[in-house]
């Protein structure tokens, strides 16, 4: 009974379990929980769902857990079909199996181990059809945006260090405390802590962070986690899916991570040694007029040198510009500047008690050298990032367009 505890607990980090249609023979005995678009997803599959997540020892609300698991499922699977994608019952079986392999077991094995719980195989076999099709789906619809040049391969192997193969799916919450507000909001932040709620988290962001994210709930898309601040990496891995770290106190601010899910990936990123960026301070801190001024800057500049000739008259104090090794930059800069490519801006954090907007611009990252590294390994590794990524914002594309009713 133990090691079936670890198998279920090991295969929660390795993917999110998901529930398809039940047998035709039972449709007609249960009434729709959920209508997504045209499709529906009854109460007997929440409740399975639910139970395999408890069997998962999955964190939070599971029957919340599992409605956002199963309305994501339908909309992968409407998808394929709409494309003409239908897996092959060979290769649902292929799968099946490699996915039980996972945990060590054979197919057999681990439906077998799923119906002492409750749980039916064709639970299992519809979420492999599932990801099967929208593999397919991905790689049709991607496949030509996917692409690696030689040029980036070249640049990527003279970048590649010794980094992590662990990525993580964070949400964020980043809330302005000032002097003559900082007891009410370190209060508010030790109370959403405390959260396990992927969705409760999201309508606290919405509510109160004052960064970019807060209009999607605070929610990152996928990250390296040697792209986090040091400080963060550590707290991030103590998390399991649904926690929330302990405030993080920054300046004129306070920082809330919940973790929404962590793998690990054959590829492994570069680790960063040192991070050019520019900050230019505005007065007037998160006031409506400084940060309209900030977004009209925005459009202004297209790379760190054009904020020379935007600092030209005034004080030195008003553009800092440098490189930095990572552990040397401020925590609450190194998460803003995690999140930027070279060029783009963040406008989350302020100074002097709030008082003073941060304009925070990254030039650019230098990353460890390694030359031991396989060209082909890198090129597909990159190739399936590249992938990943499109992926999921077709996913949140898909959702975001769907019709999602509660019956």
């Amino acid at each position: 009974m133990r090691s079936l505890t670890r198998t279920f607990a090991k295969l929660a980090l390795a993917a999110t379990l998901a529930l398809g249609a039940v047998p035709a023979t039972a449709q007609g005995q249960f009434a729709p929980a959920v209508i997504v678009n045209d499709m529906v997803i009854t109460g007997f599959e929440l409740e399975q769902r639910a139970q395999m997540l408890t069997l998962l020892n999955a964190p939070g609300n599971v029957r919340e857990l599992a409605r956002e698991q199963l309305i994501d499922d339908r909309l992968r699977m409407q998808a394929a079909q709409d494309a003409g994608i239908r897996p092959a019952r060979e290769d649902v079986l292929e799968g099946m199996e490699e996915f039980a392999s996972r945990a060590n077991l054979s197919r057999e094995e681990f439906t077998a181990a799923l119906a002492q719980r409750g749980v039916a195989e064709q639970t299992f076999r519809d979420f492999v059809a599932a990801g099967v099709g929208w593999r397919e789906l991905v790689r049709q619809r991607f496949a030509g945006r996917a692409s690696v040049s030689e040029a980036e391969i070249d640049r990527a192997l003279s970048s590649r260090g010794s980094g992590s193969n662990v990525r993580v799916l964070l949400s964020e919450i980043i809330m302005p405390a000032p002097p003559q507000q900082a007891a009410q909001v370190r209060e508010r932040a030790a109370r959403i802590s405390q959260l396990t709620s992927t969705s409760a988290f999201s309508a606290q962001a919405r509510r109160f962070s004052a960064t970019a994210t807060r209009a999607n709930g605070g929610r990152l898309p996928w990250r390296d986690l040697n792209e986090l601040p040091p400080v963060l990496r550590p707290l991030v891995l103590q998390l399991k899916p649904g926690e929330v770290t302990d405030p993080l106190p920054i300046p004129n601010a306070v920082a809330l991570f919940q973790l929404r899910a962590i793998e690990e990936v054959g590829y492994q990123a570069p680790e960063v040694s040192a991070i050019e960026y520019a900050a230019y301070y505005m007065a007037g801190g998160r006031s409506a007029e400084t940060l309209a001024k900030a977004r009209v800057l925005q459009g202004r500049v297209d790379r760190c040198d054009d904020l020379y000739g935007v600092a030209q008259g005034q004080p030195a104090s008003v553009l800092e510009r440098g490189t930095k090794p990572v552990a040397d930059i401020p925590t609450d800069i190194a998460f803003e500047l995690s999140k930027l490519d070279p060029g783009e801006v963040s406008t989350a954090l302020t100074r002097a008690n709030g008082q003073t907007l941060v304009f925070l611009m990254l030039c650019g990252r230098t990353a460890q050298i390694n030359e031991d590294v396989d060209r082909d390994e890198l090129t597909l590794g990159l190739r399936n990032q590249r992938l990943a990524a499109l992926a999921d914002g077709y996913l949140a594309q898909l959702r975001a367009d769907a019709r999602i009713i509660d019956k």
